[in-house]
């Protein structure tokens, strides 16, 4: 799946569930937002995540933000409608 097509249908900072494959091969259901700033420092990341294929997300949970690899997407749900199902 396409990083920028994911920004896209998620924008506007609203949570979403998208679940996924780790790097470790588990399956992980997360749910995130797009968008947020809180605990940025301004510095900015020393690489661009989207020329990597990852959607830098905030993870609701567990605080704290998080790399997802758009190839390893299994599904997303936004308001309460599946945006993608593979």
């Amino acid at each position: 799946m396409d990083v920028i097509k994911v920004r896209k249908q998620l924008s506007g900072g609203k949570i979403f569930t998208v679940t996924f494959v780790k790097k470790d091969g588990s399956v992980r259901e997360m749910n995130a937002r797009l968008g947020v700033k809180k605990g940025v420092k301004g510095v900015g990341m020393s690489y661009d995540p989207i020329e990597r294929g990852l959607l830098p997300v905030y993870d609701m949970q567990k605080d704290g933000f998080r790399m997802i690899n758009c190839k390893t997407i299994k599904k997303i749900v936004h308001r309460g409608e599946i945006v993608f199902c593979e």
